[in-house]
């Protein structure tokens, strides 16, 4: 029997020290050409980030070629798998960061929190004294997080520094601060600004909510809901398996079932988060921009305009 999810979804990151990112963007690209790989990876000064697609041997031997560059050799990768490619193209992009925070101080290879492994996550946040930081964005959080989870409610990382050190007198006699992410680079980088800012008893979950979603029985997990993800899947859950938000192309933002059944929802056109911050002109060209996707997926061709928000490196 074939396999009804045949392509490899490989998310990944380091932080490491790349003298020269220029000089390795051409040929990691072209090897992403020659092996019809998809998907994101960004290059930095401070390392690699990505999520990329596509036959298992070839995605490997991308892998190899990563863990070639200098100080990935051990790189994590966290693997799932999709039934359809979950991205349009390949972008290998120069960035002066891996994750943009915008604190140039910070530096994760100088230190970071403690790592905590996703079989003893569960212990270290049903501790009272533990206080728990969801560090990704707002549209994230409100379709899953672990229970009890404190929201920063911010629509970038870019925005978390800000908002820590408003909150700051909220956390200061906290025991311990203990924060998560998708893929955990958002809050292996959270940590390390903590620690810059005074705080010594910061963890963070290692591989992020993917790695736990993967490792943790669902019978004995504390998630609750389902993990955006940022390709075409838009959502996983556990074991990795492809949830059940779809994504409003007006807005760009996780559609789930019950939105879906809404008035306000018409495929391609808009949603109930968007339905009246949009004009019937602005509607009508979601329209025209949807009638040509499907023409395009009938010829089995990509429409130039569907390009999905988070088509961007793993978070």
């Amino acid at each position: 029997m074939a396999d009804p999810r045949p392509l490899r979804v490989a998310a990944l990151y380091r932080f490491s020290r790349f003298a020269d990112p220029v000089a390795l963007r051409g040929p990691l690209a072209r090897l992403c050409d020659e092996n019809h790989i998809r998907g994101t990876l960004l290059l930095a000064p401070e390392g690699i980030n990505g999520t990329i697609a596509g036959a298992h041997d070839a995605v490997e031997r991308v892998l190899d070629h990563i863990r070639a560059l200098p100080g990935c050799a051990d790189i994590e990768v966290k693997d799932s798998h999709a039934p359809a490619m979950p991205f349009h193209r390949m972008k290998v992009r120069l960035k002066r960061e891996i994750v943009t925070m915008g604190e140039p101080d910070i530096d994760p290879l100088e230190e970071v929190g403690h790592y905590v492994a996703p079989a003893d996550w569960n212990a270290l946040i049903a501790d009272p004294g533990t206080v728990l930081i969801d560090t990704r964005n707002d549209y994230e959080v409100a379709i899953g997080s672990f229970a009890g989870a404190i929201d920063s409610k911010t629509h970038s990382f870019r925005d978390f520094p800000a908002w820590f050190r408003a909150h700051r007198d909220d956390f200061a006699t906290a025991p311990k601060i203990a924060m998560f992410c998708t893929g955990g680079i958002r809050c292996e980088k959270a940590t390390a600004f903590l620690k810059a800012e005074g705080l010594d008893q910061v963890y963070h979950l290692e591989g992020g909510i993917l790695k736990y979603l993967e490792q943790v029985p669902e019978a004995e997990s504390l998630w609750e809901g389902e993990c955006f993800v940022f390709d075409q899947r838009v959502a996983v859950k556990h074991g990795l398996e492809i949830g059940t938000h779809a994504l409003c192309h007006a807005c760009r933002m996780p559609v789930s079932p019950e939105d879906r059944a809404s008035p306000h929802y018409v495929e391609g056109i808009s949603c109930p988060a968007c339905h009246a911050a949009r004009d019937e002109e602005q509607r009508a060209g979601y329209a025209e921009r949807h009638r040509q996707e499907r023409l395009a997926a009938a010829r089995g061709d990509v429409h130039v305009g569907r390009v999905f928000a988070g088509d961007t490196a793993q978070k």
